[in-house]
């Protein structure tokens, strides 16, 4: 029986711990992005929506090399972070999460956002006749009813930042301990010949993607008995 290597077990935990602060940081920015985008009629309203669907379109390469080239000494925000005493962001897990921040967040305002919209008008109506604030009517009433795409969301964006490749290995390359996630110790694997070991990995993703899609498909029946 083949077991998983140390190396592994360290990646494994390196991308839980990297997929759950994606996840909940995704959240807290995606939740007033995706109201705002759900309710304005801003004429900037398309050219945002475009920006936060860009990383569906690109090919993960792509962005990863222009974040790198920006979290790099000579980017704008390499320039930053250096002069703060942080240091560079590239070839380091901070960077690793700003890029799976960037990458996952289609992920996390569409599922939100579709919730938003899927409500319309009445119930924020109906809390403005008790007198209830924007703020108060929105945490009271609207992200409730929104918990569907809450839970859609990160969901989504866990499952998203765990199966991550070419942004990860372009961003933080595969550096044991610090960058080295699920997808780049196969990789590493393969490039070894390691195949036993690639194919454990492999196995446990495979596992991890069904399991995210079943239980997609178990809320989306159970909110549709629930739902009138």
């Amino acid at each position: 029986m083949i077991f998983p290597s140390p190396d592994a077990v360290q990646a494994i935990w390196l991308t839980a711990k990297l997929a759950t602060l994606t996840t909940l940081i995704l959240l807290v920015i995606a939740t007033p992005l995706a109201w705002w985008l759900a309710g304005t009629a801003s004429r900037w309203r398309a050219p945002v929506n475009a920006l936060v669907t860009l990383p569906l379109v690109l090919p993960p390469t792509v962005l990863g090399f222009y974040l790198l080239l920006a979290m790099g000494p000579a980017g704008p925000l390499g320039r930053l972070t250096q002069a703060l005493g942080v240091g560079s962001l590239s070839f380091s897990f901070s960077g690793l999460l700003i890029g799976s921040i960037i990458f996952s967040l289609p992920f996390a305002v569409q599922p939100i956002q579709h919730a938003f919209e899927a409500q319309g008008p009445r119930a924020m109506e109906v809390a403005a006749t008790l007198r209830a604030s924007p703020l108060d009517a929105f945490f009271s009433v609207a992200l409730p009813l929104a918990r569907p795409g809450l839970l859609t969301a990160a969901i989504l964006c866990f499952a998203h930042t765990v199966g991550e490749f070419g942004v990860v290995l372009m961003i933080g390359g595969n550096i044991p301990g610090q960058t080295r996630v699920i997808s780049t110790q196969i990789y590493g694997h393969v490039e070894a010949m390691e195949y036993a070991q690639a194919h454990w990995l492999a196995g446990f993703m495979v596992l991890l993607s069904f399991s995210v899609l079943l239980v997609l498909a178990l809320m989306k029946r159970r909110l549709g008995r629930v739902m009138p």
